[in-house]
């Protein structure tokens, strides 16, 4: 399964929208002023959708690599006619006046610096996931938003999918019985970039990127696209892919953060070509079913490549398979006949998370946020955790109460990364 391929399947729809289209009615009658931070591949992703919903008008666009920022420019350029402002650096963008939102779309290392400084000028915030690099930040960003007032979304898309919402009414209602085991997984092959040592390109301030994060020799297989894969910045498979599904099992089974966490696995195909495991499973115990996180990164994925990607809810009476635009269910026993829909999400899971956060913001309402920061606090330290786990290679327990690890020294140590010199930890 290719990256690229897979999320601009599911993120961008041509439809209109079925149950929110007056949503998108109203957003239309003022325009958002709104600044991009981050104009990757995917910080265009967010734009795009954003503009599809309408409503707004990207003003201000701001990149550390020069060709990112040329190219995310001309492009907004031509979708909205209006070309926007230009920076290299999040300071100068947030210091624009007649701003009402940022859209943070940088990798993790950057999220919590930007989302602070953003809250301190009263701007409204979507902020790509996960929320932060480590849990110390994102409890930092949490209590920046609150002394702010402002509007916040998180981009956990998935909580717009029509098939996990039935998989959600359809557990909620018993059909399945009490839920005793949750598994979650995505397989795929991944495909490393080139992992020799060189100079980064010269639209690139490398320094500038890092932040502050390691600052690590630059390679392909850890910059623009790869970084998600490279430990001291994407901080692997589950962090990126997986914490959309474990934030779908927080949300139909009405979880927080799991109390201990189990976490096996390593790099074995992919040794030298990536930092984090190509193979993991990672037992998290939820206060009302274990839940079980596979991933393998090499091979053939499941006998049937249908189920590589999505969750199975196994239920007394029923197992509950559900995947972005797919139900299936199971009943247990000889009686009930299986059920298999197929449930696209009218408009696009991308585009109705954007119209949603826009409502908000011109509504001064976070009534309709289905993504609100605490909620990505606790999906984004939940996986967060489960490599703290791995890394220590041992039980991670978490204190709810204190927000702590307890008896394990050498995984509450990773709580709070060290910032470079030049940079300053928030939390």
């Amino acid at each position: 399964m290719n990256r690229r391929t897979f999320i601009g399947k599911t993120a961008l729809g041509t439809a209109a929208l079925a149950g929110p289209f007056h949503i998108i009615t109203q957003a239309r009658d003022r325009k958002l002023r709104v600044g991009l931070i981050g104009a990757g591949w995917y910080g265009m992703v967010v734009c795009e959708a954003a503009l599809e919903a309408g409503g707004l008008e990207v003003v201000a666009v701001c990149d550390v690599d020069s060709e990112h920022l040329q190219n995310s420019a001309d492009e907004l350029e031509r979708l909205q006619g209006s070309r926007p402002r230009t920076f290299k650096y999040y300071q100068e963008l947030l210091d624009m006046n007649g701003l009402d939102a940022v859209f943070i779309a940088t990798p993790p290392q950057w999220h919590a610096l930007q989302f602070i400084a953003a809250c301190e000028k009263g701007l409204d915030i979507f902020c790509e996931k996960p929320l932060s690099y480590d849990p110390m930040e994102g409890l930092a960003m949490v209590e920046a938003a609150e002394r702010a007032g402002n509007i916040v979304a998180v981009g956990f898309q998935r909580r717009q999918s029509e098939a996990f919402r039935y998989a959600e009414n359809f557990i909620n209602e018993g059909r399945a019985g009490d839920i005793h085991q949750v598994v979650a997984q995505i397989h795929y092959q991944a495909q490393p970039g080139d992992t020799t040592i060189q100079d980064p390109p010269a639209s690139l301030d490398w320094d500038e990127w890092c932040g502050p994060a390691p600052k690590l020799d630059y390679r392909p297989s850890i910059g623009h696209m790869s970084w998600r894969l490279e430990k001291e910045y994407g901080n692997g498979h589950l962090v990126d892919w997986g914490i959309h599904h474990i934030d779908v099992i927080r949300r139909i089974m009405g979880e927080d953060i799991p109390a201990e966490f189990q976490v096996t696995g390593g790099t074995y195909a992919l040794r030298d070509k990536i930092t984090t495991p190509d193979t993991l499973t990672a037992h998290m115990a939820f206060d009302k079913a274990p839940v079980v996180w596979r991933h393998r990164m090499w091979g053939t994925g499941e006998p049937d490549p249908e189920f590589n990607n999505g969750i199975f809810f196994h239920g007394e009476q029923a197992t509950v398979f559900v995947s972005d635009n797919r139900f299936r269910a199971w009943p247990a026993g000889d009686e009930g006949e299986p059920v298999d829909r197929e449930i696209p999400t009218e408009g696009g899971m991308q585009v109705r998370h954007m119209a949603e956060f826009m409502d908000a913001v011109k509504r001064r309402d976070t009534s309709g946020i289905s993504s609100t920061v605490d909620d990505a606090f606790a999906s984004s330290t939940t996986v967060q955790l489960a490599m703290m786990a791995f890394e220590s290679g041992n039980i991670v327990k978490w204190d709810r109460q204190r927000k702590t690890i307890v008896d394990n020294p050498e995984a509450a140590a990773l709580l709070r990364r060290p910032y470079r010199d030049g940079w300053q930890h928030p939390g």
